[in-house]
């Protein structure tokens, strides 16, 4: 399928470990959020249409950065840690714990978040978090079931109305879709968020 252009320019700008190495905080960004094995990297890539623009490691919560990616000279993906899965010290989780929440706390540009979680394993902790962490702040979040091909297509949609069921019951905009970066089902779907948020 075609990929929209304005994703297709996505490139990688900066890496950053402390707040105060951040970009301006100016034009639109969408924040993009994962346990370390739910196949963030991977969705990126296929929403962009650029096998290596996010890279996909076999070892879970390798990246301990937040990468920005600009689109154009005002709207920019950002790809936040992935926890949960990976065994990282308990000073490093810490520290990420009180810088992430800063973030989605004082980010003024952010404009939504693409909740990552894997299809088999949705709303774990971790993903909890994120939702109480955006609806503390009224940031939109937009879902997606990962990894859909690993079920079969009933089991899947069991899934994904269970998960509307209880996103429902959250104060705050948000949204859930089955995704599979395998089979590159579902980019059209979060496309269509993502240019809602980006007034692409």
């Amino acid at each position: 399928m075609p990929i929209n252009p304005l994703y297709n320019r996505a490139r990688f700008l900066k890496s950053v470990r402390e707040l105060d190495g951040l970009p301006p905080d100016e034009g639109r960004e969408v924040v993009f959020a994962g346990r370390s094995n739910a196949g963030k990297s991977s969705a990126l890539n296929a929403i962009t249409g650029i096998n290596g623009l996010a890279r996909v490691s076999k070892t879970p919560g390798r990246t301990q950065l937040i990468n920005f990616f600009m689109l154009d000279a005002h709207r920019h993906f950002v790809d936040l840690p992935g926890y949960g899965y990976a065994k990282v010290p308990a000073a490093t989780r810490r520290h990420w714990e009180k810088t992430l929440g800063r973030f989605l706390a004082e980010r003024r540009s952010l404009e939504g978040m693409i909740l990552i979680m894997d299809c088999r394993h949705p709303l774990r902790d971790f993903d909890r978090q994120m939702l109480a962490w955006c609806e503390h702040r009224g940031l939109p979040v937009h879902c997606l079931l990962t990894k859909a091909d690993k079920l079969k297509r009933g089991k899947a949609r069991q899934t994904l109305m269970q998960v509307e069921r209880e996103l429902a019951e959250l104060e705050m905009p948000v949204s859930v879709q089955l995704f599979s970066a395998t089979r590159k089902e579902g980019i059209e779907q979060c496309h269509a968020v993502l240019d809602a948020w980006l007034e692409a």
